[in-house]
Order: structure tokens, then sequence, then C-alpha cells
């Protein structure tokens, strides 16, 4: 058998590389499937996957899952002035919770939820989302049950699930873990983006009911799991611990683009890591404050739970968890009735919750009494 000997490739004749054949070797060849990585077995996981994909598309989509890219035609019809918001997310934590539980149908939910919900806040329709999945070792199971559920994420947010990757990295991953994150492309016209420059003291802070921690937090949940040795089969209401826990994050596309068409909407804030404490801020002007009634709503029990099982102030829980409000809407005063209904007619459980204020502080901020 011949094999490669490269201890004189360094030596050139002008012509390059010198590599020389040495015979009577006999190593065994080393295959791709020997150090990890099985091609067939990825390539059976993107036949299976071709499904769900095409379960999403629309009439935009020229080209999905299959090519070197992936091709989608921009909607000119609707649009004259289009421009293109973009986002991108992970799960965080909240994978190691599935991982362990062996739930992995509903974690790409989460992931649609967190970058669509976020590119929706600026006033844009979501028209695409591409997913990167890496292992150690893929199981193809394992994969095709996030990928549904990637699917199911998409078409909850409209957007077409138009291309991705599947990488896997032997040595990177432990045993049976793996890592996603999100890509998710919108289109505004020009003169609907939303900013901070509609917000004017007297909006009316509207708040959209979480679905419970959406994809926020985990590293403290799992402490605190950790610590209280907490059963995840054991009731919490009408559910059990586990489910309360994994429930993926409410997606707020479809009902906020309803309302973006039929009432003047001041600013819009998708609450993640940081709460209504800081992520509210983020779309109000200089010299405004948000000030929230506590009261006004009604947190899922996990939020009790969490309370309950560690000692956490007030304050941490408002800057570590979305403590039931997963989206704000600001509007002004005369239309806020009128957007709680439509909003509740989507399903949404929606409420006035607060109002924007003028403040003596340069910095936007949020009080929660």
């Amino acid at each position: 058998m011949e094999g490669f000997n490269l201890s004189q490739g360094l030596q050139t004749n002008g012509a390059g590389l010198n590599i020389q054949y040495v015979k009577g070797r006999s190593r065994k060849p080393l295959s791709y499937r020997d150090a990890g990585v099985d091609i067939d077995r990825g390539n059976r996981l993107v036949e299976r996957i071709k499904p769900l994909a095409q379960s999403t598309a629309n009439a935009n989509v020229i080209a999905g899952i299959g090519g070197f890219g992936a091709l989608f035609s921009l909607p000119v019809d609707r649009y004259h002035e289009p421009v293109l918001v973009a986002g991108t997310d992970g799960v965080g934590t909240k994978l190691l919770l599935a991982i362990s539980s062996g739930v992995h149908d509903s974690i790409g939910v989460d992931l649609v939820a967190m970058c669509a919900n976020d590119v929706v806040v600026q006033g844009a329709e979501p028209l695409f989302f591409l997913d990167y999945f890496a292992t150690g070792r893929l199981d193809e199971d394992v994969g095709h049950a996030v990928v549904s559920g990637i699917a199911e994420g998409c078409r909850q947010a409209g957007a077409a699930l138009i291309g991705g990757e599947t990488a896997e990295m032997p040595g990177m991953y432990a045993e049976g873990h793996y890592d996603l994150a999100g890509f998710c492309v919108g289109v505004v016209e020009r003169s609907d983006i939303i900013d901070a420059s509609r917000v004017r003291p007297g909006d009316c802070v509207i708040g959209l009911a979480s679905s419970g921690f959406h994809s926020n937090g985990y590293s403290l949940v799992r402490k605190a799991l950790e610590q209280s040795r907490a059963d995840l089969s054991a009731p919490l209401g009408a559910e059990k611990l586990q489910d309360a826990l994994l429930k993926p994050t409410r997606i707020y596309v479809r009902s906020v683009l309803a309302l973006l068409r039929e009432t003047k909407i001041s600013a819009i804030a998708h609450i993640t890591g940081g709460g209504l404490v800081e992520n509210l801020p983020r779309v109000l002007p200089e010299f405004t404050k948000a000030e929230l009634d506590a009261g006004a709503w009604t947190r899922p029990k996990v939020f009790d739970w969490i309370e309950d099982i560690v000692e956490i102030t007030p304050e941490e829980m408002y800057r570590t968890f979305n403590c039931g409000i997963g989206m704000t809407v600001c509007v002004p005063p005369a239309d806020a009735e009128a957007a709680v209904g439509l909003l509740n007619s989507f399903g949404e459980r929606a409420q006035i919750i607060g109002e924007i204020r003028a403040s003596d502080s340069k910095l936007p901020e949020t009080i929660i009494s």
C-alpha cells in the first residue's frame, strides 16, 4: 500500500511543494466518519426537514434548502421604499433544560420568537428565517424535532424557513448537547419605521401577556432548580413544572402587524433579558419615563414559583424576567381601548398597564409600583 511521506514537504525545486510517496506502509485510511462526522446522516436529516421548510414557504421563496444560498424576492409590489430589518439571537441556557428533559420539539419556537419579535417592534413584517444547529454528534431524531419547532415558529411569525446550517463538530459539545442560533429578516416601509421619536408624554402603555419566562433568565432558573432540588414533575397549577418552564416564547407578530395596520403606534418593546426595567426605556425618547402599575396584570404561576423557592428581590425579578409581560405597545390615549380590543381579538391577553410621563432625567427609565 502506498502512503504519503510529508517529511520532505518543505523541500522545493522551484516548482513548489515536494511530496514523496513511500511504499510499504500499511496504515488504515481514515474517513470523515472515523473522525466523528457522518455526512450521510447529515444528508438524511436535510431530506427529512425539507418538507418542514416547504410548509413555511410563500410565493416570494425562489430557492430554499439545498443550495449554497437561499433566494427570496422582496415584495416590492407592497412596498414603495422598503427597508430591511435583521435580527439574530439564540435560546440561551433554556437549551440545557430542554436537553436534560428530552423535550426538543418546542425549543425551535423559542428561537424564532426571539428573532421575529425583535424585528416586528420596528414595524417590520418578518420575511424569512435561517437557523444554525450545531452538535458534537448528530442525532437525526433530535435534529428533526428541533427543526419541526423552528418551522412551527416560522408559521406563527409568517416567515419562510429558507435555509440554515447543521454542523456536526466532534469534541466541541458534551454528549447529547447542541446549540442553536437564528437569523430573521423583515421589511418595513421607510416612512413606517417605529422609533422613539413618536412617543409623547400621556401615551398609554399596553402590556401583552407572556407565556412564562420565555427564553430569558434560565441561568437563574437552573440555579434555583439546583438549590431547591425541585421535582420537575410536580404540579404547578393545571400543568407540570417542567411544562411551565419549557413553555415556548409567545410570538406576537400577527397581532402586532394587525395593530400597525389599524392604529397609530408610538413605540413597541420586546421584553427580553433586562425585563421591563431595561427594555422599555430602549424605545423611549430623552426626558421621559414609563410608570407602570404592577397590579394591572396577573403573572403566570411560574413567577410565583421561583419567588417561593429562592430568595430574590423584586428589583432582581424585574431586571431578570419579563414578569408576565412579553411585549409592550405605547399608543396615544385616544387609541388605547381600541388597541387593547384588537389585540385581544387576535388571542392576546392585553391590558393598559401604565403611562408615559415627562421626566427631569435625560435617560429614559421604567418605574414599577
